[in-house]
This record gives structure tokens, sequence and C-alpha cells, in this order.
């Protein structure tokens, strides 16, 4: 019997990335194996509707895949699209792309592995999985011997409850449903155990646990609190977060538990109130930059990350001002910034005063700019610091990773254009250092690696060929030597 074979393609959120990491081991346990789009029996593409471009971006996959499926017509690909744009979309997907016989919704990611299994056996077949579910539907991590990164991705929730008028993700995602603690706990230990160093908590609006009265009486700072404890995890992270949903229990242990790392996204969208107003995004400058003070005199080494939207209906040039002020005053170490654009069913299609797309871009443009210089002037000004980097991945001693690239893309899959905070579309390799530095690297056959400081900023990491003892989550004291615009460049400190 030939071994059935699989391809995945992901675009979004890191929930989307985690997703499609649980289908890939799923589909491994049952036996199937990862394979390049050309020799895969199964295509699968995780989607992203919260923008527009991702959208596009879908439809044009699809579209090569229409293609690929002709030419291929006596033994074509079982096409099977699931996300946020099978959950928009739904069966008028299939209409436009007859290719596609399984759509699957948030919500219905755990019924996928069964689902293909049938549709493989009964050709003529199409299935959905479409309805959203009261409760989170738990499932079987499936992590085999060997596979568990050094760092991790953890659902706690799904959905989200705040209906910004830009924003999609209640239609796409659902309601909230905050897992069980003690799911999420469990998921947790058996990371750790299996050599987990950091682990990373995802939800739309992860702060907001709890708040619907799924997890008991456990809140989102307590949960915290008990993954803090677990022994042999060394760092936490959670994004992403509502700066409404900022209480002064979670500042307070953000400041006394040297577990949670000092980097948090916090989106802005905007800098003015007006603009604030109609985004319902239920708080004021005034009072995010109060929350913004209150972190950073808890813990003064906190580093800020954020969203904006960019030519939302009716922003004037002094409210983009406004947003440009706030931008300087905080100081964000990175901001993922997007011009705005009508998601079917939001209320901000419906908002008079739409800006021209050449006014908005040209505003991006002045944004993107200030933050690019911003971050490089950060980064410059870590050179010669000493930092704790956790190793995750050697490399090849050519190459540097830029920021995002979490861990290597497994076999049979493939990262889309990523856009929650931090995410980047792709690796961007480029040379160690200067032609000199690379060549006296070469001269002493180094080791590189790569790894992350405890503010999510990645560094490659130069080692003597003679050091020992490296591996994927090993912590090492490292003297920054260097930077690019996104990643630092070091040594182990104390090697000269």
């Amino acid at each position: 019997m030939t071994t059935p074979t699989f391809y995945i393609q992901t675009f979004g959120c890191q929930m989307n990335v985690n997703d499609s990491d649980w289908v890939v081991r799923s589909l491994q346990a049952r036996g199937f194996a990862p394979a390049p789009l050309e020799e895969a029996s199964v295509y699968i593409l995780n989607t992203c509707s919260v923008r527009d471009k991702p959208e596009q971006k879908v439809y044009s996959e699809l579209g090569r895949i229409a293609r690929y499926c002709k030419v291929h017509k006596k033994k074509p690909p079982l096409v099977c699209v699931g996300g946020c744009v099978a959950q928009q979309v739904g069966e008028r997907l299939v209409k436009r792309f007859p290719e596609v016989r399984l759509l699957f919704g948030t919500d219905g990611i755990a019924g996928v592995p069964d689902a293909i299994e049938r549709l493989l056996d009964e050709p003529i077949r199409r299935i959905s999985l479409l309805d959203f579910v009261q409760q989170y539907e738990e499932r079987d991590a499936l992590w085999q011997p060997g596979q568990v990164p050094v760092s991790a991705f953890v659902n706690i929730m799904q959905g989200c409850n705040n209906f910004c008028t830009y924003c999609i993700v209640p239609y796409v995602r659902g309601r909230q449903k905050s897992r069980t603690p003690e799911a999420v706990l469990a998921e947790c230990h058996t990371l750790v155990a299996a050599g987990t160093k950091e682990i990373t908590l995802l939800g739309q609006n992860v702060n907001a646990y709890g708040q619907d009265g799924l997890a008991g009486d456990t809140t989102f700072v307590e949960l915290l609190e008990q993954i803090c404890a677990i022994e042999g995890l060394g760092r936490v992270r959670f994004l992403t977060s509502h700066p409404k949903d900022v209480p002064a229990e979670l500042i307070a242990l953000l400041g006394k538990e040297p577990k949670l790392c000092p980097r948090l996204h916090l989106p802005l969208q905007s800098g003015s109130d007006a603009v604030l107003a109609r985004m319902n995004r239920k708080y004021t400058v005034a009072g995010y930059l109060d929350v913004v003070q209150r972190l950073r005199a808890a813990r003064p080494d906190m580093v800020l990350t954020t969203d904006i939207i960019v030519g939302f209906p009716g922003e004037t040039e002094s409210d983009f001002d406004a947003t440009m002020e706030i931008m300087r005053e905080v100081g964000y170490i990175s901001s993922f910034s997007f011009v705005y654009s009508d998601r079917p069913g939001a209320k901000a299609v419906l908002l008079p005063g739409k800006i021209e797309r050449s006014v908005a871009l040209e505003r991006l443009t002045r944004l993107q700019t200030w933050q690019t210089e911003y971050t490089e002037r950060l980064l410059r000004q870590m050179y010669g610091s000493v930092l704790p980097v956790l190793l995750d991945t050697p490399l090849s001693s050519s190459v540097v990773l830029g920021e995002g690239a979490d861990k290597p893309t497994m076999p049979g899959s493939e990262r889309g254009a990523l856009n929650s905070a931090g995410s980047t579309p792709e690796v961007q390799p480029e040379k160690y250092g200067t032609a000199g530095e690379a060549a006296q690297g070469a001269e002493q056959q180094c080791q590189l690696w790569q790894g992350k400081t405890p503010h999510d900023i990645k560094v490659v990491v130069r080692f003597p060929s003679s050091r020992e003892g490296l591996q994927p989550g090993t912590m090492v004291q490292v003297q920054v030597t260097g930077a690019s615009k996104q990643a630092l460049k070091g040594q182990e400190a104390g090697d000269t």
C-alpha cells in the first residue's frame, strides 16, 4: 500500500501556525508522510482573512492549485482549505474552486484528520467542518519523542468578544472560549517534561482568559502563576494582549516573576481618541499611556511592540500625526502596521470618510520608515552588552536568520505571510558580518547558533569549534558584537 503524503501551507497568526503544526503531527501519527507539493496526495491550505491582502494571496494560491489539478486530473491531490477564509466564505469557496473537497473552520481543526482519511476513501465526497462550538475542543497534542520544540506555543483560548469595528475575528473564530486551566497546565507540563524551555501562551485576547466563565474561578494572572511554577520551564510569554484588560495584578506579576519575559505586545491601533472611538477599542490614549507607564515602572527593562492601522475611515492628517507622536513617546522595539481594508461583516465597512489608498500608503511609508530606523538604533545601542540567550537552532556558517523565524519549517509545510506579533514572513539569509569576519570564521571552523534573548530578539552566536555541550535549549551568556536590521550577532561572553 502506498504511503499517503501531504503538504500544508499556512497563512496568518501564531494560532494558525500552532493549528497547522498539530495537523502535521496528527497526520504523521496516522502514517502520512510530508512531501513537496508536487508529490503530495493531500494539499492543505490554512488561511487568514484578518486583512484583504492575505485573503487575496489565498485566492491566488488556490488558482495555482486549480491549474495544477487540471494538469494532473487523473490523480489530483485532495485539496483542503481551513482557517478564517474557509469560515468566512464557506460553501461559496467550493463554487469558485470546485477542486476543494474539505472546508474546515477554526473550530473544526480536531476533525480534520478523520475527514481527510474518509475523503481519500470516498473520492466523490465533500465535507464541511464550519460549525462553531460553545466550548474549546481539546485534542491530543500527539508529540513524538524528539519532536518537542525548545520554544512552544500553547493555545489557552479561542475567539474574541470585543467586536472592534474593523475586525473580522469574532465572525470567523467565534466568541471567546477559554480552555480549562487543567488542560492548559497538563499541556505545559508535558512540553516541559519533553524538553521545552520557553512557552508562549496564545489567544486573540489572551489576557481576557477566564472572563467567559469557562475556566472556573481561575484568572489569567492565576494561570500565569501556575505555569511559571513548573520546574524546568525557563521563560513564559503571552500574546496578544488588549490594553483594556491589563489589571494591576498582571502588572505586579510582570514586575516580580523572572520567568515572565520583559516583552509585551500591546496593540495601539491609533494615537487618536476620535479614531479609537470609531474603532470601538474601549480605551483612550491617556488610558493606554497609563498602562505603559505602570508596566515600565514595575519592569524597567520592559520592551513593547504594537499594531497600527493606518488610513482608518475618517482619519485626518492630525489623527495620523497623533499616532506618530505616541510611537515616538512609547518607543516600540517593533510594530506591525497596515493600511486599513474593509472586511466583510465588520461595522467599519459602513463608516463614511474612506481614505484614498495613495494617502494611506504615504502615511504608512512614513510610519514604517521611522520604525525601521528606530529599531536599528535600539539594536545598535546593545553593542557590547551581555545578554542571556536561549539557543534553538544550529546554523550554516554563512547564514543569519531574521527576527521572527521561530523554528525551521517542518517538511511538507510552508509558512505564508504572517501578520501577528512576533512573526515575519520568511527567514531572510545574509552573510555573517563582513567578508573578513566570514573568512575568519571559516578559518576558525566556528559553530553558529541561533537563539533569542528574553526580549525576543534574535541573536546569531559564534562559538569556537572546540565548544562542547551546545544543543537546542542551552542557555548561554552572549556579548553583542554587531547588529543587523532585525537581529543581533554575538559571541559567548568571555570568549576572546
